[in-house]
Parts: structure tokens; sequence; C-alpha cells
């Protein structure tokens, strides 16, 4: 493996550990193509990715292109004469970058393809309420996540899982089976099969009208798409009180109660600890919240600082 040369391309916290991994294991990172620095926060400050941050620590050499067909580009990823080129959570990539090394360019993805592919497969099998999901590796050809499959592996997803809890363990076991695929091409020993041609579930990229909750659909829907987008971008929801500003509220963490008999996006709260909201079919007690302009908090917490009034409601 040591003989392979090897191009990594990544750019966020969850393509680092992939990264580090194959340097534990003493592989020739030749490269690491990232995204360019970005202005973030208040200052608007340019910021680097988890990815260069890391490749800058341990001196390897960074390409930042912001247009990866530009010549310039491609003539500088040319002359790093890769063998191989790894992708871990990078954007799409043209024909003339991925088919460039002799031994191809494979992608690490976050769902047993062909289900889910797409840029959130995290966030959606949660929200569709699958019981496992897992990664894949695969050769990249034209079209997006329908390369040849290299290996897969499954991870139950937890009734207690959110998104955050599953994007960290399929992280670590996604960089296993990176270090896993770049042993088997380094040896000969891959045999890639076709994907299916089915059409599976879509993963498509989340926008903040997809986290708006519907408290007229079922508990179990609404439930699972509050820990589908926790703690990022969380769902959210307004709250309607008498009397007051309608204001935006985040939810990141529910429990099924049962029944109380509230209606879709009616409120009961015990002003001390408890917090239901109503949906089509039962009633979600909230765990944790966070109001536009304040810090995260637990119900608890919150209604220390916060009342309820009696006939407030969620709004669909």
């Amino acid at each position: 493996m040591q003989n392979l040369k090897i191009v990594f391309m990544g750019t966020p916290d969850f393509a680092v550990e992939s990264l580090k991994v194959l340097l534990e294991a003493d592989a020739h990172i030749v490269g690491v193509v990232t995204a360019p620095d970005k202005p973030a926060g208040r200052g608007r400050k340019l910021t680097a990715s988890p990815v260069k941050n890391f490749a800058k620590e341990k001196g390897l050499e960074i390409l930042q292109p912001t247009n990866l067909k530009d010549p310039l580009f491609l003539k500088e990823l040319k002359a790093l004469n890769a063998d191989l080129q790894v992708v871990v959570a990078f954007r799409m990539l043209p024909e003339a970058v991925w088919n460039m090394p002799p031994k191809g360019t494979f992608n690490l993805h976050a769902s047993l393809l062909p289900e889910y592919r797409g840029a959130a497969p995290i966030n959606w099998a949660i929200i569709n309420g699958e019981e496992k999901t897992g990664v894949t590796t695969f050769f990249l050809q034209h079209q997006i996540d329908t390369g040849d499959i290299l290996f897969q592996e499954e991870m139950p997803i937890l009734p207690d899982d959110n998104a955050g809890s599953l994007h960290d363990k399929l992280m670590e076991q996604g960089a296993a089976l990176v270090l896993k695929t770049v042993k088997a091409i380094a040896a000969n020993t891959i045999a890639p099969k076709p994907q299916s041609h089915k059409q599976g579930k879509p993963a498509p990229k989340i926008f903040k009208n997809d986290c708006k909750i519907d408290w007229y659909r079922e508990c179990e829907t609404v439930h699972n798409k509050i820990r589908g987008l926790s703690p990022y971008p969380a769902a959210w929801t307004e709250l309607s009180a008498p009397e007051e500003k309608i204001r935006v509220m985040k939810i990141f963490r529910t429990e099924k109660s049962g029944s109380a008999g509230l209606n879709p996006g009616e409120i009961y709260s015990d002003g001390e600890k408890i917090i239901l909201a109503g949906t089509r079919n039962g009633d979600l007690k909230i765990k944790e919240l966070q109001i536009a302009g304040k810090k995260r908090m637990t119900t608890e917490e919150f209604l220390k600082g916060n009342k309820i009034p009696e006939g407030s409601s969620f709004l669909s």
C-alpha cells in the first residue's frame, strides 16, 4: 500500500477521520484537495476547512481549486502523479479529474447504495424511519453515486440515534472501510460490482423549508424528522402564544408520550418540566429546544425563564 501514491479529496470533519486513518496506516498521501477558505462567523473571517487544517498540521501538499475544470488546477493535480484518488465528502468531480489516475477514483458514501443517493443520506435515513444504514465505497463515474460498488458495511440505526450520533459512528466505520478499500486496490484483490439500476430512496440536499415541522403528520413521523435533523440543520416550528409575537423555535429532541388528547400543534405545559405537543395521532414530549437568539437548552432550563401561556400552539 505504501507504494500507492494517493490524492485525498474532502472538506468537512467527516472526511478528516478517513485521512487520519490512512496516514496512521502509512498510506502515501501525495496531496490533499479541499474547498477554498470561506468567510464564517459574525466577522466573516476567512476560515479553512477541517480537512485543510488537518492536512496542514501533517505537512501535506494542499490544493484548493475554486473551479475543478481550471487548466491550472488540472496541471497541478496531474503533477502529483497519483495512482489513486480517494474522495470523502467532497463535491461532484468532472471526468477530467476522476478519470485521471490509472487505478481510478473511489468515493465513500454514507448509505447502502443504491439507497439514499444524494447529499444528505444520514439525515434522510433517520427521517424516513430506517432501522439500518451503512457505508459504501464505489468507483466514480458520470452519474452521481452510481458507480461500481467495492465494499459495503451495515450499521444499525438505534432508537436514540439522531443525525449527529449516527454521523459520528458512520464517520469511524467509513474511515475503516476506506482503508480496507485502499489495501484491496493496492493488492489487486478488488471485485467491483455494478450497482442495481433500481431507483432507491433519494437523499437530496436539505433546505430550510424541509425542516419545518408539520404537526398534522403522525407522531412517529414528526419524532423521526426531529431526530433526523438534530443537531443540524435542526427541525423548527413557530410558537404562537396569546398576546405575544410569533416566535421561531428549533426542536432537537423529543420522546413519544402516548396520547393526552391534544390536537395537532396544541401545547400543554406544567410550567416547570414538561412541554407536550400534539400530532395527528399522539403527543410528543419536547426535551431540548432553542428559541431564536437564545442558546439550546433542556425543557426544564427553558421553563425556568420562559412561560408557555395557556392557549399556545405550534403552527403548521
